[in-house]
Formats: structure tokens, C-alpha cells, sequence
């Protein structure tokens, strides 16, 4: 599923394939990034390989995760957005993902926009999450209490009032270091893979010595069979 992709995806041996040769992949798996909220721990790792790719591959899905976390830049974010729900309904793998990328891709954009303005106006929020402005104030107010940030909504103004928050050094070293055991657990099962490799091959290739070996010396020995002539 997305988790296998961007677990796989990430390993450093498929980095640089996707850097080198089919850097296209970039756009499936910034897709399973964004459509995964649970791997956004991974979002600053795929940001610095879109930040390395840049110069030769560049489609909506990944400008908008460069706009919004590189150049923090929410008007470019905000039209990205727009194409990308424009280039998912027309790639055949991503069809199936609309719904999630755009719903996750605006958590995303809502989360960092309030994390960087103190007082933000709901409806200047919602025209750049392409919503209805009804629609978006609600889903704003709802998922600034799912994710319970600290903040106060004033409906008089029609904004947010942001209180701003530091996380402690351990919670981000927490953080940062979340899928280093799983992905110390691929990387050695995959150096396992290849030592058993290796060791069956060593193998393989001594019992065809000992092969060899035995038939030049049944070649050099006289046949028992033939007489040997009369002096």
C-alpha cells in the first residue's frame, strides 16, 4: 500500500535511482506522503529530495509540497493545488487518490499557514483552499479542534487568533527519529538478502570447481579398459 511505497521509495538505494533515472516516480511518491497523514513525519525528507530533483523534474503535485514547505510561498501553493486536482483526475494511478490528496493537501497548507501567521482570516483561508466560503470556515473550525491547536477562533472578526507554541527538543528529536527503526529493520534484512546471496553463490561456484576438478582428473587417468601393447 502507500505505507510499502514510501517506506521502499525512501531506502537511499532508491533515492538515487529516482534522482538519476526516472526522477518522474517523484510525483507517486510525493502523492503517498500527502495522502498518508500518517507518515508526515517523512514530509521534510521528501522536501529536501524534491529541493535535489528540482532541476530536472518538476509537475504540480511536487511544486505545491516546494511552494508550501520551501518557499512558503501559499499563493503559488494555492494555484499548484488547483492543477494538481486537475492532473490526479487524469493520471491513471492517482484517480483513485483524489479525494485523499486534496483533503490532506489542505490539512497540510491549513496547518503550516497557521503555524506562521498569528491572526488569520477565515475567509482569505478558505478562497486560497478552494472552498466555498461557508464550507471552508466550518472545515477550518473543525480542524483546528480535531488537532487541537491552540488557538481561538473570534467570529466577529470572521478570524483565528493563533497562540504560538515551541515543542521541546525531545519531542522533535521524538519525531525526526520515528522511522529510523523500521527502516534500520529493512535495510537489515535487505543486507541479510545479500549476504545469503553471496554465501550461496561462493557455494555454488566451489562445488563446480570440485566439479571440474574431479573430471580433469578422470580425464588424465588411463582407461583400465584399453591393453597395453606388447613390447
Amino acid at each position: 500500500g502507500r505505507d510499502g511505497i514510501v517506506d521502499t521509495f525512501l531506502l537511499p538505494q532508491y533515492i538515487s535511482t529516482i534522482q538519476n533515472l526516472c526522477p518522474w516516480i517523484l510525483r507517486y511518491l510525493t502523492a503517498a506522503v500527502v495522502t498518508n497523514r500518517r507518515r508526515r513525519n517523512m514530509m521534510q525528507e521528501l522536501v529536501k529530495i524534491i529541493e535535489q530533483v528540482s532541476y530536472s523534474y518538476r509537475d504540480p503535485v511536487t511544486e505545491f509540497v516546494e511552494a508550501l514547505y520551501v518557499d512558503f510561498d501559499f499563493d503559488r501553493a494555492a494555484s499548484k493545488l488547483e492543477q494538481c486536482e486537475d492532473v490526479l483526475k487524469k493520471d491513471f494511478f492517482l484517480t483513485v487518490a483524489f479525494d485523499d490528496f486534496v483533503e490532506n493537501a489542505r490539512f497540510f497548507f491549513a496547518e503550516v499557514y497557521c503555524r506562521i501567521h498569528k491572526r488569520i482570516d477565515l475567509a482569505g483561508l478558505t478562497r486560497r483552499l478552494n472552498m466555498k466560503q461557508e464550507e471552508g470556515e466550518k472545515w477550518i473550525v473543525k480542524l483546528i479542534r480535531d488537532t487541537r491547536m491552540d488557538a481561538k477562533v473570534d467570529f466577529k472578526d470572521n478570524s483565528v487568533v493563533m497562540n504560538p507554541t515551541y515543542n521541546p527538543v525531545y519531542q522533535q528529536v521524538i519525531e525526526r527519529t520515528k522511522a529510523l527503526v523500521f527502516r534500520s529493520q529493512v535495510l537489515n534484512g535487505a543486507i541479510d538478502k545479500r549476504g545469503n546471496s553471496a554465501a550461496k553463490k561462493d557455494e555454488n561456484k566451489q562445488q563446480d570447481q570440485k566439479q571440474k576438478t574431479g573430471r580433469r582428473q578422470q580425464q588424465q587417468q588411463p582407461d583400465a579398459s584399453v591393453p597395453v601393447a606388447a613390447q
